[in-house]
């Protein structure tokens, strides 16, 4: 599978090997031209991936063997190497396999490096890349998650608390007469009805733990810092853009990009 007749000439694709999903990028040079999404199924082997990226060149008209590199972080053990394989056979050279610690302007400074996931180490590697200085990376994925690195590129810590999905998910999980809402911001915090009183809790409640923990994270730092937000849901909560310096959804995808060159 996967070798069908040239069409275009892409530079690097990456994956990055989340909880919930697997999210692909097709870079050509500096741009991000392509990312394809598919869900972090443990029990599936290589043919639902394969076929699902397969489907997906062919409808973007993309060539799958012009690969220069490919680069993957993984966060689910049991899928990185059956991810690994196909990307291996996509590249003419083989996948980096992203470690804490690989790109050699951001050192691990923690107690356990090997315990950092390799997501948020890509994280500090795009911001860090970005600013050039101190900085804090706010994740809003399956958990919410925040990433200290210090202006020589040193990842000096994190904190995770459930995503705002779990969190919802949890409730209606472990409740039997409350309901799965969306995420969506209510126009006051006082809740009139069920739904809104969840999203209020939830998305008003995150802001504040949101702001709380950029308050002793800089503190801490104790040195000038950027924040940068990334995630699918990094946009949701609205009263928070103030607080950022920069949101970008695909900061994971760009920090595997930065790796695939200078690594």
């Amino acid at each position: 599978m996967l070798n069908f007749h040239k069409k275009t000439n892409l530079s690097m694709l990456v994956a990055d090997i989340g909880n919930t999903d697997i999210l692909f990028g097709i870079f050509e040079g500096d741009q991000l031209k392509h990312t394809y999404r598919i869900p972090s199924i443990k029990d599936e082997g290589t043919m639902f991936f394969e076929y699902g990226l397969h489907n997906f060149f062919l409808e973007n008209n993309i060539s799958p063997n012009q690969f220069q590199k490919t680069v993957l972080s993984s966060v689910v053990p049991e899928l990185t190497h059956i991810i690994e394989d196909i990307l291996n056979r996509l590249s003419t050279a083989k996948t980096i396999v992203v470690k804490p610690g690989i790109h050699p302007e951001v050192s691990v400074d923690i107690e356990n490096p090997d315990e950092l996931g390799s997501d948020l180490y890509c994280n500090a590697v795009s911001a860090f890349k970005s600013s050039q200085s101190a900085c804090i990376v706010v994740d809003f994925g399956t958990a919410l998650t925040f990433t200290a690195v210090s202006n020589k590129g040193e990842v000096l810590g994190v904190a995770i608390t459930p995503g705002l999905k779990t969190a919802v998910h949890a409730l209606f999980s472990k409740t039997s007469q409350l309901p799965e809402v969306p995420l969506e911001l209510p126009e006051k915090a006082i809740g009139r009805n069920t739904l809104k009183s969840i999203q209020s809790g939830v998305l008003y409640g995150y802001e504040g733990l949101v702001r709380n923990l950029l308050i002793h994270f800089k503190k801490e730092i104790g040195t000038p810092c950027k924040v940068f937000a990334t995630g699918g849901l990094s946009s949701i909560l609205k009263g928070l853009q103030s607080e950022f310096d920069d949101v970008d959804v695909n900061l994971t995808l760009k920090g595997l990009k930065v790796i695939g060159e200078e690594v």
